[in-house]
């Protein structure tokens, strides 16, 4: 199942407290990126983030965004954007190192 487009505007204006989010279509998936730096993805209408040393702290579930992928960390408290910025900033952090 793709993601909806619906579902892409939705997390798009979650993100609306981060400047320079960048969002990139990918097989009806959607690649996100804040200053450049791919830190996740929207893939069958859930947010998924890459898993880093900062993101232990938040015990999120592990999740496959597709077939044969990594597993990445659910992020499903999608509605707190503070929570949600505080997650994008320390999985980018980690991801610079």
């Amino acid at each position: 199942m793709a993601t909806t487009k619906e579902y892409r505007d939705f997390i798009l204006e979650q993100l609306n407290l981060l400047d320079n989010i960048t969002c990139k279509s990918m097989m009806g998936e959607y690649l996100l990126y804040y200053n450049g730096v791919l830190f996740g993805g929207i893939y069958d209408d859930r947010v998924l983030v890459k898993k880093v040393e900062n993101n232990k702290k938040y015990n999120m579930k592990e999740s496959i965004p597709y077939d044969g992928a990594k597993p990445m960390y659910l992020v499903d408290d999608i509605d707190n954007k503070e929570k949600l910025k505080e997650i994008i900033l320390g999985t980018c952090k980690d991801l610079k190192k």
